[in-house]
């Protein structure tokens, strides 16, 4: 029997794909636009060939959901122009807008949970202190190549890649944005791992093998 698509993830799909629609009407820069949303060009088509194979956890779908409307935000008005970042910085008396740094807590935050499931589903890593590890690990790997990407894209673009870079003046940028990928992706294995479990657990997907499809119980 083929697994269905779950409703949240038909639902969230429909709904990325019209905030994707919107983020891109008049953004502040359509190149800094493109360069922050580039990664849900990638994630939605391989979340939709996946879905039936391989569907991940509703609580994964719903938080990667989260995390594309922080980059759309991000690209519409680029990151340090988010109205929330201001109204943040007023409240908490910063001298710089942090809405970049929300984006790089959850790009630890979200992968570290994308990895956690694919090791534990797939049976890649066995004990509950090294699975937390190396899920950490993965996430400071895919922090360290995106900083890469901001670099090489600082050299190709030019002038033209500060408003993607969002450094703002800040010299240890590179090294903060890391920082924050990191908290993020602890925080996600200390606040969420037990309803994960608990996810995995009840999706209960057997891996298709000599042919057979997916089922769920």
């Amino acid at each position: 029997m083929q697994l269905q698509r779950t409703p949240i993830f038909l639902t969230g799909s429909a709904a990325l794909m019209m905030l994707l629609v919107f983020s891109g009407i008049h953004p502040f820069d359509r190149t800094t636009w493109v360069l922050e949303v580039f990664p849900i060009f990638i994630a939605l088509p391989v979340l939709w060939a996946t879905c039936r194979r391989f569907p991940l956890t509703n609580l994964l779908y719903a938080l990667v959901f989260v995390h594309a409307v922080v980059l759309m935000a991000g690209g519409h008005y680029s990151y340090a122009r988010v109205p929330l970042g201001f109204e943040i910085a007023d409240l908490l008396h910063l001298h710089r807008n942090p809405y970049d740094k929300i984006g790089h807590f959850f790009q630890g935050f979200v992968p570290a949970l994308v990895v956690r499931e694919i090791f534990i589903r797939g049976g890649y890593v066995r004990g509950r202190k090294m699975l937390t590890f190396l899920s950490v690990c993965v996430v400071l790997a895919i922090s360290a190549s995106y900083e890469l990407i901001e670099w090489a894209s600082a050299v190709a673009l030019g002038q033209g890649a500060d408003e993607f870079l969002g450094t703002q003046g800040d010299p240890w940028d590179t090294q903060s944005d890391m920082l924050f990928a990191l908290i993020g992706g602890i925080a996600a294995m200390l606040g969420l791992s037990r309803i994960h479990d608990d996810q995995i657990h009840r999706l209960r997907v057997v891996t298709p093998q000599a042919g057979m499809e997916p089922t769920e119980h």
